[in-house]
């Protein structure tokens, strides 16, 4: 396990790690990549399950508390993951970043969670491609996630129901559950504002990858592994950063709603917007101890 986290914490290579514990680094290799895949598959179902109606109101009650923006349930993104270039591949993996990459598609909750994540992407598919062709994409589409029936809008109580909805930046295209920026050309005051509450929420993924990264440095540099072994790497990444999530809590200092918002002026009149339990410790202590 020694090995597993300084692996992932520190981005060392397998060959450094070799000189550093005198151990071949094949068998590094190995060791890192059986853990990761039995973490996710011991973990996801724990950190990472399938959300009832009332695991989305609850979802939907923190983004409203966090950042006065109502009936969202989530806020999506893609990150480029950078690796070394595959063996026997093309440009499939180049991105318009000019470098090579998979993508970590994430949906996350206000408490910087990973609700869903799909990984694998190539780094030139678009993000809102890699949305609609992944497992949670698809099931959004049929309505197959559980998500609960349109509610009216909290200050407007006799109005017409709302959906749910995630937040999404403008690479998303706009449907029944995505809401995405106003056009930069046709803005008026009122979609100033629109556009700035919105940023509240999409900034929490932003920040998730961020407090990922930062985590787990192996994702400073790229990775050097096939890409079956680099997408077991990030979801066991993503499953160990919701349990540290869960047993810390959220640090006031990497609150991105801790930030106010500055008043916005509309003409002619001026207006203003106004711990891990016991069971998850238990796996964790028990899989260590039997490797």
């Amino acid at each position: 396990m020694v090995l597993f986290f300084r692996y992932l914490a520190s981005g060392s290579s397998f060959n450094k790690l070799s000189y550093n514990y005198l151990i071949d680094a094949s068998t590094i290799r190995k060791i890192v990549k059986r853990t990761c895949t039995e973490i996710w598959n011991i973990l996801q179902p724990i950190l990472m399950p399938e959300i009832s109606d009332e695991g989305w109101l609850h979802i939907s009650e923190q983004f409203y508390k966090n950042t006065h923006f109502p009936n969202i349930i989530g806020a999506i993104n893609g990150k480029h993951i950078r690796i070394i270039q595959p063996q026997m591949t093309g440009s499939e993996f180049f991105n318009y970043k000019k470098f090579f990459s998979v993508v970590l598609m994430a949906w996350v909750d206000a408490d910087y969670q990973f609700v869903y994540i799909d990984v694998g992407a190539n780094g030139a598919a678009g993000d809102s491609s890699v949305f609609n062709n992944s497992n949670m994409g698809i099931k959004l589409r049929q309505n197959l996630l559980n998500i609960s029936k349109d509610r009216t809008l909290p200050n407007d109580p006799n109005g017409k129901p709302m959906p749910f909805c995630l937040v999404a930046d403008e690479a998303f295209g706009l449907s029944r559950h995505i809401l995405r920026p106003f056009g930069k050309k046709t803005l008026t005051p009122i979609k100033k504002i629109y556009n700035q509450r919105k940023t509240t929420v999409r900034r929490m993924v932003e920040c998730t990858f961020g407090i990922l990264a930062n985590k787990w440095r192996i994702f400073h540099r790229p990775i050097d592994v096939s890409i079956d072994f680099l997408n077991t790497i990030i979801k066991s990444c993503c499953v160990l950063h919701n349990f540290v999530r869960k047993r810390d809590g959220i640090d006031f200092t990497d609150t991105a709603y801790q930030c106010p918002l500055q008043s916005v002026n509309i003409e002619p009149h001026d207006r203003t917007i106004s711990a891990v339990n016991t069971h998850i410790a238990n796996v964790i202590h028990g899989y260590i101890f039997d490797i």
